[in-house]
């Protein structure tokens, strides 16, 4: 990069590759120190005064942004009224670079830039790689914990989540009400109209399960078609016998499969942990189950909540 400098200060050319950092202004005919404001020597006011430069050696660096700063050498044109000042980058080449979209055919082939844009370009395509790769990882991760803490069919949470929540509920003494749901003529649907339609039932059960309860609660796929609910800060039983009893009500809407439709109760059975001095999450299942199996025996789609009066679990045979 080079410029050729009258004695008035004012700019007689300017070579392509500096022009370029430079788009929007013409640098030819402007005033040398009104484009560049001169870092060392710093005590010159006079272009005419830089052939007297020790060396011929100049750092300075453009007056508005971005301000690359530039080192050069200066020198008199033989037989010519002006001076030539030959420019470089020096240790800011990394940064001129990448301000202003510089490439290889910007400098000449001796120049050294060169090689040192290679490096730069070579070190930003391994960077790019390896955040690609990065990336690429982190979503395997990503994927991997889902997996291992979703159900694959309907997205929900699966028993390893379960475990974990009412362990971190119970430790940290949350109030909550733990529901127990069992869909009620979901294996007819199997058995008549195939698993493919048993899988759209239970993603169907998942939308509505999702649709009445907050964020913050915690929907499990048990196993087949046994769901269980954790609610909380929620361990009031009336309120959360009203919402089992609307969820039986959506669940008791026909699903439409392939032109028919699909026809499901549920079954529900819930405690909650004030009804304990002290919150024991396997018992508390146990006693969801024995409020489950008594909404069966009563003849399904309907709500219980565990009291010490319900029958236990062995004094009858669960109903399909």
């Amino acid at each position: 990069m080079h410029l050729q400098l009258r004695h008035s200060g004012h700019i007689a050319h300017a070579g392509p590759s500096l022009q370029k950092l430079r788009p929007g202004t013409e640098l030819r005919g402007r005033r040398f120190l009104e484009i560049f404001e001169l870092k060392r020597p710093n005590n010159l006011t006079r272009v005419s005064d830089l052939s007297r430069v020790e060396g011929g050696r100049l750092k300075l660096a453009f007056r508005d942004a971005p301000r690359t700063g530039l080192v050069g050498l200066v020198a008199p044109i033989t037989g010519v009224e002006g001076l030539i000042v030959n420019l470089s980058f020096g240790f800011n080449i990394i940064d001129a670079v990448q301000d202003h979209d510089l490439t290889g055919a910007d400098f000449a082939a001796t120049d050294l830039a060169v090689e040192m844009l290679y490096l730069v370009e070579a070190k930003t395509a391994a960077l790019r790689e390896w955040k690609a790769l990065n990336q690429r990882l982190q979503g395997a991760m990503t994927a991997a914990e889902q997996q291992a803490s979703s159900d694959m069919l309907t997205g929900l949470a699966n028993r390893r989540v379960m475990d974990e929540v009412l362990e971190r509920l119970t430790l940290g003494r949350t109030p909550f009400g733990l529901m127990n749901l069992d869909l009620d003529f979901f294996k007819s649907v199997n058995d008549t109209r195939g698993h493919a339609a048993g899988d759209h039932v239970l993603r169907c059960v998942a939308d509505i399960l999702r649709d009445q309860t907050r964020s913050n609660d915690v929907i499990v796929r048990a196993g087949g078609d046994e769901f269980v609910l954790i609610f909380v800060g929620l361990s009031d039983p009336k309120r959360l016998a009203d919402l089992g009893r609307r969820i039986i009500a959506r669940l008791e809407e026909p699903i439409p499969f392939e032109g028919d439709m699909c026809r499901i109760s549920g079954s529900i059975g819930l405690t909650v942990s004030d009804f304990y001095a002290a919150t024991d999450p396997e018992e508390m299942m146990q006693h969801a189950d024995i409020a489950l199996y008594t909404s069966k025996r009563n003849g399904r789609g309907q709500v219980t909540v565990y009291s010490n009066e319900l029958p236990g679990i062995g004094e009858a045979a669960r109903p399909d």
